[in-house]
Formats: structure tokens, C-alpha cells, sequence
């Protein structure tokens, strides 16, 4: 078994009430970790943790909160930014020949301000605390296999993504001197809520287009953060890691 060296740190993972991000937050307490779980919806605690009801897109709630778990924890070690939504549509729809609709600033703003300003927010407010401590820490992104090779009907989401990525690399450069790592994930097809909804149909396609032949599940993605955050990471920073089944040699 490998040593990941966590135990006792202090971790925030935001998204934390479903999906990935409460995957990861347990997998991150299983490690020993003291966990703030944050999420704009109501949540669990996860053992020996600390629940936070916070919005991404809102700097004051960011910055209240990391002051509270700084209080109450200690100087987080590792921030997981997870949290993230979807307003799907295309940029122009046409049918039979008609403009029929536009994406709307709507869905444009309200996905860019959670997915891509609320990973800067939440990093802005942490980093001077794991500076400040003196011993090092993580920066983990949730990004997408799509913000790498783009996906139809998704230009707000790849966007975000695509950000995500870039900001983790100028962010690797910017705090290598601290001893802070900035990584990204770049999940594929993963069995979230979000895909629950989707007919069977579609869903087989997702997983035609895997080549492993399976949807990824929560915990692979959470496995992949607890490796990055580890000891056995402390090379690492400035990668984006794909977790998605060879989706992106599959398309």
C-alpha cells in the first residue's frame, strides 16, 4: 500500500455535496485528512471534518469560509477545486435552414462564473494561507477531457475548462517556490447526477466512445486526486492528468 503521507492535513473540496467531490472528500478522510467539504447546497460533514455552505462565485462567502476552517481546522494543505455546473446549448442552432436560437449570456456567464472564476476565487484566498504556513501544499483544478479536444454544444463549458488548464500551469509556475503543486484532472464520461437523467441510448454511446467500454465512476476521479496530493506525487505540478478510459483516442 502506498504511503500518501495525508494524514492529519488540512483539505477543502468544493462540490462536495454529490458526485466527485463527495467521492473525494471521503476518500480524502479515509487518507486521515481533516476535510471542510464545501458546497452551495446542503451537505454532509465527512468524519472529523467540517461542512461549509459556500458559493464559489461569491469572494466574501470564499474568503468567510477559509477563515472559519482556518479557525477550526488549522492551514489547509490541499484544495480540491471541484465545484461545476453545465448550461449545455449550442452557440448557433439552426434548423431547416433558420436561425432558431443562440447561447444565451445567461448560460455563458452564470457556467463561466462558477467553473472557471470560482476555481480563481477559491485559489486567491487559499494560497496566502498555505504560503504563510510555511509547508508547502496542493492545488488540485477540475478540468475535462473535452477542454482538451472541445465537445459540440458545450462552448461554455469548454471554455471553462480550457481556462481551468491554463491557470493551473501559469499557477504550478507562480508557486513551485513555496512548495505549492497545482495540478489538473481532466475527468471523461463519469456516472455523476448529471447523467442520470440521459437515456439509456445516450448513455451507451458515452461508453461506445470509451474505449475501456465502461462510464467512469465518482471514485476513480476522487483516486486520482488522493494520488495527486500525495508523497507519491511530489514531482508533479503543472500536469493535467486524463482520467477518462481512453476517451480521447477513442473519438
Amino acid at each position: 500500500m502506498i504511503e500518501t503521507g495525508l494524514a492529519g492535513k488540512v483539505v477543502i473540496v468544493t462540490g462536495a455535496a454529490s458526485g466527485i467531490g463527495k467521492a473525494t472528500a471521503r476518500r480524502l478522510a479515509e487518507e486521515g485528512c481533516l476535510v471542510a467539504s464545501w458546497d452551495v447546497k446542503e451537505g454532509e460533514a465527512e468524519t472529523g471534518g467540517l461542512f461549509q455552505k459556500v458559493d464559489v462565485t461569491n469572494a466574501s462567502s470564499v474568503e468567510a469560509a477559509v477563515a472559519e476552517m482556518v479557525s477550526r481546522l488549522g492551514r489547509p494543505y490541499v484544495l480540491v477545486n471541484n465545484a461545476g455546473i453545465l448550461r449545455d446549448g449550442q452557440l448557433v442552432k439552426v434548423k431547416d435552414g433558420a436561425i432558431t436560437g443562440v447561447m444565451s449570456d445567461e448560460q455563458f456567464d452564470t457556467l463561466i462564473a462558477v467553473n472557471l472564476k470560482g476555481v480563481f476565487q477559491c485559489a486567491r484566498a487559499v494560497a496566502p494561507e498555505m504560503i504563510r504556513a510555511g509547508a508547502g501544499g496542493v492545488i488540485l483544478n477540475a478540468s475535462s477531457v473535452v477542454g482538451l479536444y472541445g465537445n459540440f454544444g458545450q462552448t461554455n463549458y469548454v471554455a471553462s475548462k480550457a481556462g481551468v488548464i491554463g491557470m493551473t500551469k501559469v499557477w504550478a509556475r507562480e508557486f513551485g517556490k513555496y512548495g505549492i503543486r497545482v495540478n489538473a484532472v481532466a475527468p471523461g464520461f463519469i456516472a455523476t447526477e448529471m447523467l442520470q437523467g440521459m437515456p439509456e441510448k445516450i448513455l451507451e454511446t458515452l461508453r461506445g466512445r470509451t474505449p475501456l467500454g465502461r462510464l467512469g465512476q465518482p471514485q476513480d476521479i476522487a483516486n486520482a486526486y488522493v494520488w495527486l496530493a500525495s508523497d507519491a506525487a511530489s514531482f508533479v505540478t503543472g500536469a493535467v492528468i486524463s482520467v477518462d478510459g481512453g476517451v480521447v483516442t477513442g473519438t
